[in-house]
């Protein structure tokens, strides 16, 4: 298969703008600046020149110090003032001797250069060709953003279709695994029946997860629906289903005060799977992973999850960041790297916050605050 080569951008003209009231001056400078890649705009003003300004995006803009109505330096002043074109670089240009407080007052206003009448071309050119070169760069690099951007949002597209879409033959295999379970009694069958469903549940919840990160990326944020919603009915019910996943293993589950809230309740859940499994897959074996519930604050409710074992403290600071699972080792790998970036996403579109904590005493804790009264976000 052949590679496809990139096709050539053709960047628009640089523009150039003189300001010059007189137009001998104006003729001498936009000959010596014209060429084919630069256009040159001519102002006999300063409100000519904020026009053209407003209408043109300008790479390098000349301006004679001595003119009637508005001299260059309040020119420059007013160009310095607008958020669109404070980052024009302006050379003033003027037939005045080198006197220090005008080059102090010229500097001051904005100038990153002075030429002096009569002007040599060859600075001219030399010092133009300076900003034009880094004005094409600027042009080049938005428009690279610009490429990279539309091909991410594109990527992202993708995703959402493809995990969409692959869970209705997902579903499928799922059923034919339970129908061959139900078929057989054979030891073999069963194992392998057994193996099916537990491997396309992982697949599923690897879908789901590529379906919350294109939802938090293309749609702002993850949705939720929030309703009156028991905190500690959800957490015990998620570290029932945990006991079974991981028999051979602790979760200690302490409750304090009034749990109880407006939240979306398959989202909190979600909030309380990921902390807990990844607490009962990244803490030390053999050691008790302690859920704490606490609503006595009137305001909001704290999940605090702890297991033993510490965090690297190079990793603690980008934990939440989506994939960064693909960085541990890969034999405690169990999915994609983005269970604590959709935590994130979850308590946030909840309106509160989550924190990672990891201690010399080798304990690890996330904690999530949930105010009371989640904001609605309509799903997309």
């Amino acid at each position: 298969m052949n590679r496809m080569e990139p096709m050539p951008q053709t960047l628009p003209r640089l523009k150039c703008l003189v300001v010059d009231d007189l137009d001998e001056n104006l003729l001498a400078l936009s000959a010596l600046l014209r060429r084919d890649d630069v256009e040159v705009l001519t102002a006999r003003s300063g409100p000519e020149a904020l026009e053209l300004l407003l209408a043109h995006d300008v790479a390098l803009a000349f301006l004679d110090v001595q003119m009637p109505e508005m001299d260059g330096f309040e020119l420059a002043e007013l160009i310095r003032g607008s958020e669109r074109t404070r980052d024009v670089p302006l050379i003033f240009v003027t037939a005045g001797g080198r006197d220090p407080y005008r080059l102090f007052k010229g500097y001051e206003s904005g100038a990153v250069d002075f030429l002096y009448k009569p002007i040599d071309p060859f600075i001219l050119r030399n010092k133009a060709e300076v900003f034009f070169d880094l004005h094409r760069q600027k042009q080049m690099l938005r428009e690279e953003i610009r490429e990279r951007t539309e091909a991410l949002r594109f990527n992202e597209m993708f995703m959402a279709v493809l995990s969409h879409d692959l869970r209705n033959p997902l579903s499928a295999l799922l059923n034919s695994a339970h129908l061959l379970q139900m078929g057989s009694k054979e030891p073999m069958v069963q194992e392998t029946g057994a193996r099916m469903v537990a491997t396309g549940r992982r697949m599923g919840r690897m879908i789901e997860d590529l379906l919350d990160i294109t939802r938090a990326r293309l749609a702002g944020g993850i949705p939720v629906a929030p309703v009156a919603t028991d905190l500690g009915a959800i957490v015990e019910r998620v570290v029932h289903e945990q006991r079974a996943l991981h028999p051979s293993r602790c979760i200690d589950v302490q409750r304090n005060a009034d749990l109880s809230g407006r939240w979306d309740p398959e989202r909190l859940s979600q909030v309380a799977s990921n902390l807990i499994g990844n607490a009962l897959q990244h803490g030390t074996a053999g050691e008790p992973v302690l859920v704490r519930l606490d609503g006595s604050d009137r305001s909001a409710v704290t999940l605090a999850v702890e297991n033993a074992g510490a965090i690297d403290p190079t990793i603690l600071p980008h934990v939440f960041d989506p994939f960064r699972g693909v960085q541990r080792e890969a034999k405690r790998g169990d999915g994609l790297g983005l269970g604590l970036y959709i935590v994130r996403e979850i308590v946030e579109a909840h309106g509160g916050t989550v924190t990672a904590q990891s201690n010399v005493e080798r304990r690890t804790t996330f904690t999530a605050l949930l105010p009371r009264t989640a904001r609605r976000s309509s799903a997309t």
